[in-house]
């Protein structure tokens, strides 16, 4: 199984690279089949590329019917209503902060075939994509909490 990387690995601080369609390092097809299997093996909802190591601008959401893959994502719009929500990551075992996010996002991404395409999610699934796009930004969920939350959370990281 392939190993997610945990904090304080840097390739988690470290923006993605955009994914060249044009000359892949890997098939778009491939490095999907991929990233949601290692998804799946974790019982997640979403994996960023970046969380195993692959440094390029690719996510997968779980999703109902389907699940989404995202190559080089971007949030073109975010509504003004922000909901707090507890999140965890797979790169930060044990660790679960309330964060502030907005409650639905317009995200412009490109599809494993290369098709460029806008669409608008809401709820959980606009979410996990704001949690994922910090991945592939170098943002940690960590730094959207309140350091008090922050700081109480990560010293329990610290001393398991």
């Amino acid at each position: 199984m392939t190993a997610i990387i945990k904090y304080p690995n840097n390739i988690l601080n470290t923006p993605t690279a955009q994914f060249d369609f044009n000359n892949p390092f890997l098939n778009s097809n491939n490095l999907s089949v991929e990233l949601m299997k290692v998804m799946n093996d974790n019982n997640t909802i979403s994996l960023s590329a970046n969380q195993i190591g692959i440094p390029y601008s690719v996510m997968v959401i779980k999703g109902h019917p389907e699940n989404f893959v995202f190559f080089n994502p971007k949030m073109v719009n975010a509504s003004t209503r922000l909901v707090l929500m507890e999140e965890a990551c797979l790169s930060f075992p044990g660790v679960t902060l309330k964060i502030k996010r907005p409650d639905e996002v317009r995200l412009r991404f490109q599809m494993p075939s290369g098709q460029t395409t806008t669409q608008t999610f809401s709820g959980l699934t606009a979410r996990t994509i704001q949690h994922e796009l910090d991945h592939l930004n170098g943002v940690l969920f960590i730094n959207r909490a309140n350091r008090y939350h922050r700081d109480k959370a990560m010293k329990g990281y610290y001393n398991e």
